[in-house]
């Protein structure tokens, strides 16, 4: 009974005893792309682990990116418990825990420090407060500081430009992160059962959000995790990989055709997990089991509340992306089968007149010929774009030397916003997907701040199309494919193509593809009016 006690009062006496306030709940997040994980998720995280492993004296434990030491804390409780059998003596399990079995790789000096004081204690392993007898400061909590490695002027590990921010001198934190900067001799002498963790999301660009613009860096620690071959994988990371994001292609492709995931638990708001960090596209956390095979047990979150629960493949047929729910996928389904030309062909790739956004205030910088706020020429042209973060319309004469697309100049097209919001579908209530379209006449051109739609002879087909883009299942099938602000050309590949002889509306629409009554209330509840 005593032993029992001894095992409760080793962290905070939250397992048997009443409840104790935990500090690493109420700590501040050192930045946006490091966001600490709050003990009770890290618990959510950890029970998607077979029992079995809590009494297995045997497994190897790493979290390679210790913020506050909470995963391997929490994994201690654990342990302390599930192998009381074959250590009854308190002092053996701990040692033998702490020594054989724990061990971090921080991301900071800073962040070493607070594991070791989380886990040990105390911030030095060998400190006289430390309950873990190392004889090194260290214990098994490393971090090293090490540079980044350049060739042609980017890291070879994780893509930092030579440089940039992060380029710094020895006596700086250059946030190399050790983990995924191991060279290949160093990381195969590492051998580890189960990896567990919340990785950085992003490389550090001098930003205060995790914005869409910063490279992703979450997916390289779950690809060096797995090299490692581990028994077991968990994290929790952006789900912004479901759809898009920078260099994420290849891990979307693997991770949806990997059987081996066996269960994703998705946030679409990212405040369920992480009170006040706004991460667009929300955040997930999954296993990978190596010796599973099958459907993976996918669940969809609102706060504790599950909301949607199934058993499938992430993969969709003829589809690249993870849809979050089946009813997106029956709708889809629908719209694909029958094999139609897609809206894509007809929206421009960025810069559809190769005008930057900067354009309306200062052309000069990219040698063009001065523009004026009037109509001064007959004919002109007008350029529509943002000035002093407004829309505004400025004029320049018929012959000005756009760099591209001048074969739209006189012809009626649609502007669209190239960012708008970025709410997913079902993330945080009804959502427009869309910002307002402009309705542009002929003789007209934006900048890069728009995407150009069409390009029609007469009026008449420029306004059919816009009714067609104010349908909610027009925005609803550009929306299964947008998480974050960025609206590209990609963004619309899911949308038929129809003509524009006519006037589109929802009710005309949901009857060409035979939704059902289920399927047209979700895109009607989940969808803004324009």
């Amino acid at each position: 009974m005593e032993n029992e006690k001894k095992d409760v009062n080793l962290f905070t006496r939250l397992i048997k005893g009443g409840h104790v306030p935990d500090i690493l709940d109420c700590i501040a997040n050192l930045s946006s792309d490091e966001v600490f994980t709050p003990p009770d998720l890290v618990d959510k995280i950890l029970d998607l682990l077979p029992e079995e492993v809590w009494s297995d004296s045997s497994l190897k434990w790493l979290d390679p990116a210790c913020k506050t030491g909470i995963f391997l804390r929490q994994i201690a409780k654990r342990l302390m418990i599930g192998l009381r059998d074959e250590f009854p003596d308190e002092e053996e399990r701990r040692e033998h825990i702490f020594h054989n079995m724990l061990y971090g790789i921080a991301l900071t000096d800073l962040t070493a420090l607070m594991s070791r004081r989380s886990l040990y204690t105390s911030k030095n392993a060998n400190g006289e407060k430390s309950i873990a007898n190392f004889d090194t400061t260290e214990g098994n909590i490393s971090y090293d500081n090490r540079p980044h490695t350049y060739k042609n002027g980017v890291c070879i590990y994780c893509g930092n430009k030579e440089g940039s921010e992060l380029d710094r001198s020895a006596d700086r934190e250059r946030h190399a992160y050790n983990f995924i900067h191991l060279t290949e001799e160093e990381a195969k002498k590492m051998k580890f059962d189960v990896i567990v963790g919340n990785p950085p999301y992003q490389l550090k660009d001098g930003g205060g959000g995790i914005g869409s613009a910063a490279m992703p860096i979450y997916q390289l620690f779950v690809n060096q995790a797995l090299k490692l071959n581990p028994r077991f994988l968990a994290f929790i990371i952006p789900s912004r990989w479901f759809v898009g994001g920078r260099g994420l292609n290849d891990f979307r492709d693997f991770m949806l055709n990997n059987k081996h995931v066996r269960h994703l638990v998705d946030f679409p708001n990212s405040s369920d997990c992480f009170p006040g960090v706004d991460i667009v596209g929300g955040v997930c956390y999954f296993i990978i089991d190596k010796n599973y095979t099958g459907k993976c047990h996918y669940e969809i979150m609102s706060g504790d509340e599950i909301i949607v629960e199934s058993n499938r493949y992430l993969k969709t047929d003829g589809c690249d992306i993870l849809i979050r729910y089946e009813i997106m996928i029956d709708i889809l389904k629908k719209v694909l089968d029958r094999h139609e030309e897609k809206f894509e062909t007809i929206v421009s790739s960025q810069k559809p007149f190769g005008l930057r956004t900067d354009f309306l205030k200062d052309p000069s910088k990219y040698n063009l010929p001065p523009i004026q706020e009037k109509e001064i020429w007959s004919p002109c042209v007008s350029i529509y774009g943002l000035l002093n973060n407004k829309r505004s319309i400025k004029y320049v004469p018929i012959n000005y030397p756009f760099p591209s697309g001048t074969e739209l100049i006189d012809k009626f097209k649609i502007f669209m916003p190239s960012t708008y919001g970025c709410s997913a579908i079902g993330e945080n209530g009804p959502t427009p997907i869309l910002g307002e379209a402009i309705m542009a006449s002929k003789l007209s051109a934006c900048t890069e701040t728009f995407t150009n739609i069409g390009g029609w002879d007469n009026k008449e087909e420029m306004e059919n199309a816009m009714s067609y883009i104010k349908t909610k299942f027009f925005r609803f099938l550009v929306g299964i494919r947008k998480t974050t602000q960025r609206v590209t050309k990609d963004t619309y590949s899911f949308v038929p193509l129809l003509s524009f002889k006519e006037v589109w509306t929802d009710k005309k629409l949901y009857n060409r593809y035979e939704l059902t009554s289920e399927e047209i209330s979700f895109i009607e509840n989940n969808i803004k009016e324009m």
